[in-house]
């Protein structure tokens, strides 16, 4: 009879040094993921470097300059990990720093000027005798992971340093795993804020539009939306569902570019009807939920110049979706009414991202910690993400089965429309004949 006390048997491994590294915006729970995987390893004789603020240090890497303790990275210790599963915030920082941002197929991994930064990663993990690496982040570092493993297999730059990956978001459209660290605690965070403002709004017969975060997918805003009782939700998965128009314009070159844009007077239209059918329950006030997502639909007049990153989406801070959206809705309810509604523009969500995190975040962060030194440590795997479903049961989706092998892309998870998820959403809303 098998003795369900004991401690699991210690891994046959080589490992003496493995590296964790947080990239992309931050998420509750990041420390419980952190400090699962680092006391894992610890337990099993490895010692564990934290690389500091992504991979901001390791695409500058020169020789002649070596990391610095302290400065580039941590060694975190069991002193160092004390009481941290449940800290707010990133024990070792992140950036959105981008080491294969050049790196659009896989010839571009045989070009040494657009494969530079990546070659600098390897040789800055080398530096410090790195010999795995666990990379902590959302579906932009899922792919700069994959090309960390591609980068090695194509260029033979020495011993490899296996990788796996950890998904983080607080979107949660990852494909491969059902719910991402943070989500509930950034959902049950928001739709707090929302509940509060309904107070408000009920308290001026006014309206909120908010504008919540979410840039590929509605998952943070229709669970926000759902638990806050908001009077009507908005995701970008609606919008491709039948609120686009084609616009035309002339871009900086003086090229006529056609795109799809996002149709203002209908969206607006629809949100002003919710705000009739809620009056028509004697109910003149409510909270509006938007993804931020949307502004990259909006018509080029109104995001022209704005910067994108290192991974090519819109700043959307430079954009304001949430009051573009609350004038429109303003002008349109006066259109229609002849009388005036106030619609006060706001936009929440980062103050979710290092919230304390809930129970189940901690248990699903230490989980996915704990499977990233199953999947290095006991499995030998290289270039897999660690997942979860059901009860916490880990298993390991290869990258191959989440990138594209052409592109080196990801494939956005969104809500389907004709899911019980979202007509849940619907349900719960006022009834409105559109």
């Amino acid at each position: 009879m098998t003795n369900t006390l004991s401690p699991p048997i210690k891994p046959d491994h080589s490992f003496k040094r493995v590296a964790i590294l947080f990239a992309g915006g931050p998420a509750p729970s990041a420390n419980a993921v952190i400090s699962a995987a680092a006391a894992s390893f610890l337990r099993a004789g490895v010692e564990v470097i934290g690389i500091k603020y992504g991979y901001s240090s390791l695409v500058d890497f020169d020789s002649s300059k070596p990391l610095v303790e302290g400065t580039d990275y941590i060694i975190l210790s069991h002193k160092v990990l004390g009481r941290t599963r449940n800290a707010q915030g990133i024990m070792i920082g992140t950036a959105r720093t981008n080491p294969g941002k050049h790196i659009t197929c896989p010839a571009d991994l045989s070009d040494a000027e657009k494969s530079a930064p990546m070659k600098r990663v390897c040789e800055a993990l080398a530096s410090i005798g790195i010999d795995a690496l666990i990379s902590i982040g959302g579906d932009d570092t899922l792919k700069t992971a994959n090309k960390f493993k591609l980068y090695q297999e194509k260029n033979g730059v020495g011993k490899t340093i296996p990788v796996v990956h950890l998904p983080k978001t607080i979107d949660n459209d990852y494909h491969g795993i059902d719910f991402t660290f943070g989500f509930f605690t950034a959902v049950d965070f928001l739709a707090t804020e929302i509940r509060n403002l309904i107070y408000d709004a009920e308290a001026t017969r006014s309206y909120f539009l908010t504008e919540t975060m979410g840039r590929s997918a509605g998952w943070l805003s229709y669970g926000a939306a759902i638990a806050g009782e908001a009077s009507l939700v908005i995701s970008v998965e609606d919008i491709m569902a039948g609120y686009l128009v084609e616009e035309e314009f002339t871009n900086e070159a003086g090229q006529i570019i056609t795109r799809q844009c996002m149709d203002m007077d209908r969206v607006s239209e629809r949100i002003v009807k919710t705000m009739l059918a809620r009056e028509a329950e004697g109910k003149q006030y409510g909270v509006i939920v938007v993804a931020e997502g949307l502004a990259e639909f909006l018509p080029f007049s109104y995001v022209e110049g704005v910067s994108r990153d290192d991974h090519g989406h819109i700043n959307i801070s430079q954009v304001s979706l949430y009051s573009i959206l609350s004038n429109s809705v303003q002008k349109k309810y006066t259109e229609k009414t002849g009388s005036r509604r106030l619609v006060k523009g706001l936009q929440l969500g980062y103050e979710a991202r290092c919230a304390k995190p809930h129970a189940f975040d901690a248990m699903l962060g230490s989980q996915l910690g704990v499977g990233a030194f199953r999947a290095l440590a006991e499995k030998k795997l290289n270039g897999v993400m660690v997942s979860i479903s059901g009860q916490l049961d880990l298993h390991y989706e290869p990258f191959e089965n989440l990138v594209d092998p052409e592109t080196l892309v990801t494939v956005v998870r969104y809500i389907d429309t004709n899911s019980d998820f979202h007509r849940l959403a619907r349900f719960l809303e006022t009834h409105v004949n559109d």
